[in-house]
This record gives C-alpha cells, structure tokens and sequence, in this order.
C-alpha cells in the first residue's frame, strides 16, 4: 500500500487526478470479467407498478418526462433523446419496482444470451415492437435485456444556457431568465440497488451482461474483507460511456434506491427543482455534485415515496480506465452540497428496515453483525 499523502510529499498514482487516489491492491477484485455471454450497450429503462396511472402521469410531467405512449393497464415515458422508453408504469395493487432492462448492442446478442441462460426470445411489449430476454439477477431482481425494432424519434430539448468565463464572454446584451418549468428529461441515466447477495450479483452483472466497475467501496479499516458498493458501466471499447450505468450496495434488503435522469445542465436542475418544490413534492437531497461520477444531482420523491434523480455533467470513462477504489462514507457521497439527509441514506428507523435486517441477519448471505455495524457507522451522517 503506498505512503499517506502529506503537505511534503508528492504521492501520484495511476488514479489520482482521474476519478480515485486508489486502485486495487494484489489480489483483489479485478472489476471485469474476460469473456462475458454480452456486452449490452447501455441501460433501456426501468419499469414499476402502480395502482394510479394518472397520479403517476401528473408526477412524470412535472418531473420532466414526456409519455411515450398511454394503455389502459400501462404508461411509457420518454426523454427528448431518440431511443427506447426509459420508465414503464404498469397497473398494480402497489407501488413498487419491478426490474430494469438493458439495451443489446446487436439483435444476434439476445440469441447468444438465450442460449447460455436457458430461456427464450420473445416480443417485447414496447412501443414500435422488438425482442428481449427476461433473466433473474442473483438478488431476485427481474433484469430484461432487449432489441427495439424501432427507435422513438428526438425530440425537441431545452438549450443549455450561455455563460460568461471570467473573461470569455460569449453573452452580450443579453440576461439570463431560466424558466421556471419542468426540467426537461433527456435520457435515463442509472439505476442504484441494494442487494443481500453483493458479490454474486456483481459477478452476474460482469459475466453476464459484460459490465465493467468504475469504482469499488470498501468499509473503512476491512478493505481485505473485499467492496461493499460497486458503481458498473457498459463496455463500449473505446467509446467513452457514463461513469456508471448501475450501482449496487450491500444492505440488509433486496431494495430499489433510486433512478436518475440527465437534464441538460444546472439551470434545468435549479429551475426544474424550483417548480417541483412548488407542485408540493419534496426533495430528499440537493442540489450537489457527487464525487464518484462528478454529476450535479437533486433528489426527490414521487407521490408514492419512490427516489428519483435528475443529473447533468457527469463523468465518462472508456475502457481503458481501472475501478478505483475508495472508502465508504456519507460525507464521501459529494464534493459539495448541503449535508446528506438521514432520508437519502435510508438511515429512518422504520418497521420494514428493522425486519429486513432482522430477516437477514438469520438468512444464509454475505451480512453478519460486524459487517451491518460497519454499515451503518459508514452511512451515519
């Protein structure tokens, strides 16, 4: 392990300046896998359930979506970017996430990927039609990976609004007056798990779905006991993608945290924030940058208490880069920003909470007490 860095010395690794201080040590996990069944090319949409479509349509319009197409029995919302849905809705007794589907990056893959599974190809319930392939991750989550047969035209966006740089001065006799109104919803971004099962399911995402780590968590003092958090990426070779496209947790459930949404850039997020908080919703927390993937993020609740994301100006990376690795921590999760929220961490005591984590603590998986008392002195604010 290298020397600590101090005011005298000039300590420089392959991961400073980049995304993280450190990388792996001897022996640890490599963050890829050599010959993965796919390599999907990016993250298609998530999908949940709802007892009240409308409500669920009221909430995606003041968050910025755009509704793709409308059924009796299910809703598909869009971003301004030409390609697939990026939330399915669908009628159920509940609110809850069901799964997220992955985009193939040729329709040959779903063959290869059917083969090697044991399952089937069949048509995907999608507007303009296509095919996918239903798999079940090792946390029990359903995972979809398809093939849309058309793609959904773009559509029109909001303009990043143009600045002034010290002395670059590219606006001239003119104000800045942002609009108040819905961010505008380009693209889904990612989606962030937590999972009993966090070494298996990191493995699957890699062997399976030819995902790679962009940067690896560990519990401060128990780095041999091996990542705790893994933020994954596709591999599009040397095509530079987001800095994760999935991040999974260990914790005491098999639980959606949350999904995130690219907005074009501050001044949506601001605005956009600006209008919700006077529609009634509530933010969980923001506005901030993160430090793994760099983005500008706000977090808030939908009607149903589901976290959802917007983000703008986040890192990408191509294959070429290593997973660093860093110590997890609440006051690691941003570089700037107001203090991170009990909420947003999951930290609420609550009945579910206690029982999950009574259920696990019985239950044949990676947690044991040392490790769930790490957990949660690592995610006190």
């Amino acid at each position: 392990m290298s020397e600590p860095h101090t005011a005298h010395a000039d300590v420089r690794t392959a991961h400073q300046d980049l995304h993280s201080e450190q990388g792996a040590l001897r022996g640890e996990h490599p963050g890829r896998t050599r010959n993965p069944v796919i390599k999907v090319a990016d993250l298609a949409w998530v999908e949940f359930e709802k007892p009240d479509l409308d409500r669920a349509e009221v909430f995606a319009r003041d968050f910025g979506f755009s509704v793709a197409a409308r059924a009796p029995e299910t809703l598909w919302l869009r971003g301004t970017f030409a390609g697939s849905p990026c939330v399915v809705i669908r009628r159920g007794r509940t609110s809850r996430f069901i799964g997220h589907a992955f985009r193939a990056a040729e329709r040959a893959d779903l063959d290869r990927l059917a083969r090697a599974t044991g399952t089937a190809v069949r048509d995907a319930d999608v507007p303009g039609g296509g095919k996918l392939v239903d798999l079940l991750d090792p946390s029990g989550f359903p995972v979809r990976v398809v093939h849309c047969a058309e793609e959904l035209p773009e559509l029109p966006g909001q303009r990043p609004l143009l600045l002034n740089f010290g002395r670059d001065h590219r606006r001239r006799n003119a104000t800045q007056r942002p609009p108040r109104e819905p961010s505008r919803i380009q693209r889904l971004g990612h989606v962030v798990l937590e999972t009993q099962a966090f070494t298996r399911s990191m493995d699957w995402y890699l062997d399976t779905l030819g995902m790679i780590v962009s940067d690896f968590h560990f519990l401060d003092g128990r780095r041999e006991r091996g990542p705790v958090m893994a933020f994954f990426r596709c591999d599009q070779g040397s095509v530079a993608v987001d800095h994760h496209t999935l991040a999974m947790h260990l914790g005491p459930g098999a639980h959606y945290v949350h999904s995130a949404y690219q907005v074009t850039d501050l001044d949506a997020i601001a605005a956009g924030g600006e209008y919700l908080a006077e529609c009634g919703y509530q933010r969980t927390w923001g506005i901030g940058r993160h430090i793994q993937g760099s983005q500008i993020f706000d977090y808030w609740r939908d009607p149903d208490r589901l976290m959802v994301e917007h983000f703008a100006d986040g890192d990408l990376f191509s294959s070429d880069a290593e997973p660093g690795w860093a110590p997890l921590s609440a006051s690691g999760l941003a570089q700037w920003g107001p203090p991170v929220t009990r909420e947003f961490l999951g930290t609420n005591p609550s009945p579910t909470k206690v029982r999950d984590l009574m259920r696990a603590l019985r239950d044949d998986n990676e947690l044991d007490p040392a490790l769930v008392l790490g957990l949660l002195k690592a995610m006190t604010p």
